[in-house]
């Protein structure tokens, strides 16, 4: 029964996400035909996010672990752990000042509709290419030229192994941070594991832990960034359980 209740639930996914997707897909795409006017089209991709969120029975309980403030002057390259699509919609609620760019899977351009409005808000990376995967650091580049935050997943996806606590960490984000000096907004989501896995028979509606853990300033090499944050991460998905 369980099962079969699970699977209504990821039903009602589809049917929200379809929904939402049309109605307010249509102010995104105008919106974001002028670069300068992305930060009104971004007001609506938030109001997806919300729709999405809150729309499947979750919530959230944002924890700081700095006295570090996001200020909302300056762009940032947010990262957290990956281990459901529902991550996608929290760096957007967070984050009503900072208009955000997604880096994302190219694949996700194949589905109706929201393929469309993808392409206009993301970043999309082909991670079989050595050339797509290159080309995200000046596509990145040109959209904080912009204006744009960017948000980068750094485990680069969803680990198939639910027993992995935290992935291996790609390069991107924090070569991204440190050659072009923006710093690097750290945050760790707990819970969505276990309430909104992969897995469409499992999962249920609950409140999800955000811990904001710091700020690093881009002052230091990639490679150092990397550990930091991995570390940062870790520990606190360990001291959560």
């Amino acid at each position: 029964m369980k099962k079969i209740l699970n699977y209504i639930w990821r039903g009602w996914m589809i049917i929200l996400g379809t929904v939402l997707t049309i109605v307010l897909g249509i102010p995104v795409l105008l919106l974001s035909i002028r670069k300068k006017d992305y930060k009104y089209a971004y007001q609506f991709i938030r109001l997806w996010c919300f729709g999405m969120f809150y729309g499947m029975g979750f919530r959230y309980e944002l924890k700081k672990l700095t006295d570090k403030k996001i200020d909302k002057n300056t762009q940032y390259v947010f990262i957290s752990n990956h281990t459901s699509i529902m991550d996608v919609m929290l760096p957007c609620i967070l984050m009503p000042n900072h208009p955000l760019c997604y880096v994302g899977k190219k694949e996700l351009v194949k589905i109706p509709i929201f393929g469309t409005i993808y392409k206009r808000i993301c970043v999309m990376v082909d991670r079989s290419s050595a050339k797509s995967r290159a080309d995200v650091y000046r596509r990145c580049a040109e959209r904080m030229e912009e204006g744009q935050s960017i948000v980068i997943f750094p485990e680069g996806g969803v680990p198939d192994d639910t027993s992995v606590v935290l992935d291996h960490f790609k390069d991107g984000a924090f070569i991204l941070a440190s050659k072009h000096q923006s710093p690097l907004a750290v945050f760790t989501f707990v819970g969505l594991k276990e309430m909104f896995p992969f897995d469409y028979s499992k999962g249920f509606p609950g409140k999800v832990k955000v811990y904001f853990n710091d700020i690093l300033p881009p002052d230091k090499s990639s490679s150092d960034l990397k550990a930091l944050a991995y570390s940062a991460i870790k520990k606190t998905l360990e001291n959560s359980n």
